[in-house]
C-alpha cells in the first residue's frame, strides 16, 4: 500500500530563507538552553532534574525523582533534536554531549532491560501496574524514537543497543502470546516508536507488539478498568474510566470521530497510518482517513491548531473552537504534522500537506519566542490582558511565553520537529513492473535533495517562499538523461499557477493537489512554477458561532493576526471594511525580523465609559496592521486577535 518513502535527513540539504534561520537558532540556541535547563544550570527556570534523575537511578548521585512520571521524554526528545541536527550540522562537542547522556542512560538501564528512572528510584515494586497514567510506555516510546534518530544519524549503535534491550523486555511482556499480559499505555507513543524501530532492523515482534497495542485498544473489558480495580480504585467515573479520553472507547478500526487527549489521539492516529500502509490494513487506513476528516474539517482552528479544551487537553465536539480560551497545545499541531507524513506515504493527496504546511507556519512556529528561549505549550487566537491568564477559565491562555514548565513536552518536541523538518518536504517512489519513478515536493523549501530513483538524482530548490510566490527546481541526474516524474504540489489556496521547463509553459497532469511532469530529464532541466499569493479573506463555518461576523486575513499559508502593539485596544472595537483594499510590505522589523506586514483602513468604534448606556459608540476611521501569528508576543504583553470584524 505505501506509495512514498520520505528522503533520509542526510541526504537533505536546508538552505532557504525562511527556514534556515530558525533552524540555526534551535542549533545555536534553543539545544543549549533546553540542555542547561535539563541539567539545572539556568536560574530562575522551572526546576527540571531531567538528568540528575538519571544519575540518581544509575547510582551515582543521592536523592530522590524529580518531577513529572514522564520526566525521561524531556531528555529523549531533546536527543532526537540533537540527532536530526547533527544530520545535517555535523558538530563533534554536541555529539560528544549526547554520547555521555546515552551512556548514562545506559547505566541507569536495569539488567532486564527496564527504563524509567521514576519507579527504578521511587518505586521498583510498581512497575507495569498503573499504565493509564504512569506512562512507562510512552517515555520508552520516546526514548526508542531517539535511539533510532542518532543510529540514523551518527552509525552509532550504543543506543539503538539500549532501546532494542528496552524493546525486547516490552514484547516479552505484552500481547495475545503465552506468558504474555494484556496492556495498553495511557499515552500513546509506544505504537509509533516500536514501529519506526522495526523500520530501522527489520525486527517483526516490533511490528507485531504496535499492531497489538493498537488491535488491544477499544476491546472488552477494558485494560483501564480492570487495571484500575486491581489497585482498588475507579478511576474518572461512577461507571469506570472515561474510555473517549484514552480512545480506549471503540476498537481503533471502528472510531470516526476524534476524542479525548489530543496529542494521545494523533500519536495513535499517526502509527495507525504507518502500520496500516506496512500491512496493507485498508480498515485501518479508512479509520485515518475519517479520523483526518473529523480532525480538519470540523475541529481545527484557522491556525492549525487541534484539542480546543483545556479540560483533559482534549478534542471537545464539533465546531466548538473559542479563540480566546482555546487550548491548541503545540505538541498536537506536531503530531498532526506526523500524522499528515505517514498519510502522504499512503495517497499521494494534496490536503494532507496543506494541512502539515498549516500547522509548521503557524501554530508550530508561534510557539517558541523569536529568541528561542521562550515557549508555548498553549496557542490562543485571542489575548486580552488581565483576563487571559489570570482569570479561572483563561488561566491556561498566558499572554506571554514562559521560560520552561514543569510539564516540558513541548519544547523539546518542537525542537525535534522543526530540526527533521527535510524529511516533510520531499517523498519518492522507485517504480515497480510498469509503474514510473517519481520525486514529489510537499513543500518549497529551499535547498537541495539527492534521490534513489532513476539511477540518482538531485534536486535543487531555490525559493524566497512564503514571502514570494515562486520556486525553482534544478533537475541533475546521476546519468546523462534520466527519465522519471517530477510533481510539485499545488496549494488549496493557490486559484493559478504557471509552471515552465526550461522557460517554455508546460502543462502536466493535475491530480489530487499536485501536478506532475513524466519526461527524460537532463542535466541542468529547469522548472519554475510561479502561482498566484493574495491576501485571502477568510470566514468560518457559521456553526462555528464565535466567529460568526468576523474575518480572518491570510496570505500563502501563512495566518496573520492583530496586536495592540499595532493598534490600539480594545481590539474588538475594530472593524475591517468588506471594499478595504489590504496592503503588503515586506520590513525588517528589529524585534520580528524580516516579515510582511498587512495594513489596511478600517474604522473603530469608541463607546461611553459607562459598563452600558444608550449612547452609541462614535465610529472613526484608523489604519490597521497585521503581523504573521507566528511573530506574536515578542513585543511585550498586549492583546491579540485573529478574527477581527468586517463591516459590510
Amino acid at each position: 500500500m505505501k506509495v512514498l518513502s520520505s528522503i533520509p535527513l542526510d541526504k537533505i540539504e536546508v538552505s532557504d530563507v525562511f527556514w534556515s534561520g530558525i533552524q540555526k537558532l534551535v542549533r545555536d540556541v534553543v539545544i543549549p538552553y533546553q540542555a542547561d535547563v535539563m541539567e539545572d544550570k539556568i536560574p530562575g527556570v522551572e526546576k527540571s532534574q531531567a538528568i540528575g534523575n538519571f544519575r540518581i537511578a544509575a547510582g551515582e548521585e543521592k536523592g530522590e525523582h524529580y518531577g513529572w512520571v514522564f520526566q525521561d521524554s524531556d531528555v529523549a526528545k531533546w536527543l532526537e533534536a540533537v540527532a536530526y541536527s547533527l544530520s545535517t550540522f555535523p558538530d563533534s562537542k554536541l555529539e560528544a554531549k549526547a554520547d555521555e547522556i546515552i551512556a548514562l542512560i545506559g547505566r541507569a538501564q536495569e539488567p532486564d532491560g527496564y527504563l524509567n528512572t521514576y519507579f527504578t528510584i521511587m518505586h521498583p515494586d510498581r512497575k507495569w501496574q498503573n499504565l493509564h497514567d504512569c506512562h512507562e510506555l510512552y517515555c520508552s516510546g520516546h526514548m526508542i524514537e531517539a535511539a533510532v534518530a542518532y543510529y540514523k544519524a551518527t552509525g552509532k549503535d550504543a543506543f539503538l543497543n539500549i532501546m532494542r534491550k528496552n524493546a525486547d523486555l516490552i514484547c516479552s511482556r505484552f500481547g495475545n502470546g503465552d506468558g504474555k499480559v494484556r496492556g495498553i499505555p495511557g499515552h500513546q507513543e509506544i505504537e509509533l516508536a516500536l514501529f519506526r524501530l522495526y523500520e530501522v532492523t527489520g525486527e517483526k515482534s516490533y511490528l507485531e507488539t504496535a499492531k497489538y497495542f493498537l488491535d488491544e485498544r477499544g476491546s472488552e473489558p477494558s485494560y483501564f478498568t480492570l487495571e484500575g480495580k486491581s489497585r482498588g480504585w475507579v478511576m474518572f467515573s461512577k461507571d469506570g474510566e472515561n474510555r473517549e479520553y484514552a480512545q480506549n472507547h471503540k476498537p481503533v478500526r471502528e472510531q470516526d470521530k476524534a476524542v479525548g487527549h489530543s496529542v494521545r489521539a494523533v500519536y495513535m492516529y499517526t502509527a495507525m497510518a504507518a502500520i496500516a500502509s506496512e500491512t496493507d490494513d485498508m480498515e485501518l487506513l479508512s479509520a485515518c482517513e475519517r479520523l483526518w476528516e473529523n480532525i480538519t474539517q470540523k475541529q481545527m482552528y484557522i491556525t492549525g491548531g487541534i484539542g480546543s479544551t483545556v479540560h483533559g487537553e482534549a478534542f471537545s465536539v464539533d465546531y466548538d473552537l473559542p479563540n480566546a480560551i482555546t487550548y491548541s497545545e503545540t505538541c498536537a499541531s506536531i503530531a498532526m504534522c506526523f500524522f499528515a507524513r505517514r498519510m502522504l506515504e499512503v495517497k499521494v493527496l494534496g490536503k494532507y500537506a496543506d494541512v502539515m504546511e498549516r500547522m509548521l507556519y503557524n501554530t508550530v512556529l508561534a510557539s517558541m519566542q523569536q529568541d528561542g528561549r521562550r515557549f508555548f505549550y498553549v496557542n490562543p487566537l485571542e489575548i486580552i490582558p488581565g483576563i487571559s491568564g489570570v482569570v479561572q477559565t483563561h488561566k491556561h491562555a498566558l499572554p506571554q511565553r514562559p521560560e520552561w514548565y514543569a510539564c516540558a513536552c513541548c519544547p523539546p518536541n518542537l525542537s525535534r520537529m522543526l530540526l527533521s523538518l527535510g524529511e516533510y518536504a520531499w517523498g519518492e517512489r522507485k517504480g515497480a513492473d510498469e509503474e514510473e519513478d517519481i520525486i514529489i515536493a510537499h513543500m518549497f523549501l529551499g535547498g537541495s535533495a539527492e534521490f534513489s530513483i532513476a539511477g540518482g538524482v538531485k534536486v535543487e530548490c531555490e525559493s524566497d517562499y512564503p514571502y514570494d510566490s515562486k520556486a525553482r527546481y534544478t533537475i541533475l541526474p546521476v546519468k546523462k538523461e534520466a527519465e522519471f516524474c517530477f510533481a510539485i504540489r499545488i496549494p488549496s489556496w493557490c486559484k493559478d499557477s504557471v509552471v515552465t521547463i526550461n522557460g517554455y509553459a508546460t502543462a502536466g497532469d493535475v491530480t489530487d493537489g499536485y501536478v506532475y511532469f513524466s519526461r527524460k530529464w537532463t542535466s541542468g532541466d529547469a522548472l519554475e512554477i510561479n502561482f498566484e499569493m493574495p491576501v485571502m479573506r477568510i470566514y468560518s463555518n457559521l456553526f462555528v458561532s464565535g466567529n460568526a461576523g468576523l474575518v480572518c486575513l491570510q496570505r500563502g499559508p501563512v495566518v496573520y493576526c492583530f496586536e495592540e502593539a499595532d493598534n490600539s485596544a480594545p481590539l474588538a472595537a475594530l472593524r475591517l471594511p468588506a471594499v478595504a483594499e489590504i496592503k503588503e510590505e515586506r520590513i525588517n522589523d528589529s524585534v520580528l525580523g524580516d516579515i510582511i506586514v498587512l495594513t489596511a483602513d478600517g474604522t473603530k468604534e469608541t463607546g461611553s465609559n459607562d459598563l452600558y448606556s444608550e449612547k452609541k459608540p462614535i465610529t472613526e476611521t484608523v489604519k490597521l496592521k497585521a503581523i504573521p501569528y507566528y511573530a506574536w508576543g515578542n513585543r511585550g504583553i498586549g492583546e491579540m486577535r485573529v478574527w477581527i470584524r468586517e463591516d459590510k
